[in-house]
């Protein structure tokens, strides 16, 4: 084994020596039927492979848990997540506050399992219209009973004007030392 290293290694074989070493303690000799390392401690070595298959096994359990299986159709409804991170500006929403999702989209056509590609409106023709499924959350009811944001009439300060329709019914409580007035508004 020794002489097969020195002309791979080209004179360096003192620094290969431990892997050699290595290599022939966790193998299988037919004369004791058994590995040395296993003859002297009695179990068998367990090498980092075998570590890095472990924890990649844990890991893998570990996330299949909160994994779900994500798979749309053509022409179905879905809202796009856009991540409000700080500082950062996506689809032209800046901050905390601003909605996690966008839309709803249709879905044009299913490019893989967990790829897919969406109809967006033109104000958003600078994005790519590909999307993994993760970004991805499905529109649950139909997207024409949505009433959009633009349509409420809400101002520019957040504040919307009440308009009375009809009072439809008033109720006074006393409470204690206090009269306090109920009313139902339509």
């Amino acid at each position: 084994m020794l002489r097969a290293c020195v002309i791979d290694f080209n004179g360096n074989w003192d620094d290969h020596l431990p892997l050699i070493e290595f290599f022939y303690n966790n193998n299988y000799h037919s004369s004791i039927g058994m590995e040395p390392f296993e003859a002297l401690y009695g179990r068998r070595f367990r090498s980092p492979i075998g570590w890095l298959k472990m924890a990649y096994s844990l890991q893998k359990s570990y996330t299949d848990v909160r994994r779900r299986e994500l798979e749309f159709d053509i022409n179905d409804w879905v809202y796009l997540k856009i991540s409000p991170t700080k500082g950062v500006m996506r689809f032209g929403n800046k901050g905390k506050l601003n909605p996690h999702y966008v839309g709803p989209y249709q879905i044009l056509r299913c490019i893989s399992k967990v790829v897919d590609e969406l109809e967006l409106p033109n104000d958003l023709a600078s994005v790519h219209l590909v999307f993994h499924v993760s970004l991805l959350n499905k529109c649950v009811g139909y997207p024409t009973s949505i009433v959009p944001l633009e349509c409420l009439g809400v101002n520019e300060n957040i504040s919307y004007e009440e308009v009375l329709v009809e009072l439809l019914n008033r109720k006074v409580w006393m409470l204690r030392n206090k009269e306090v007035v109920s009313v139902k508004v339509l």
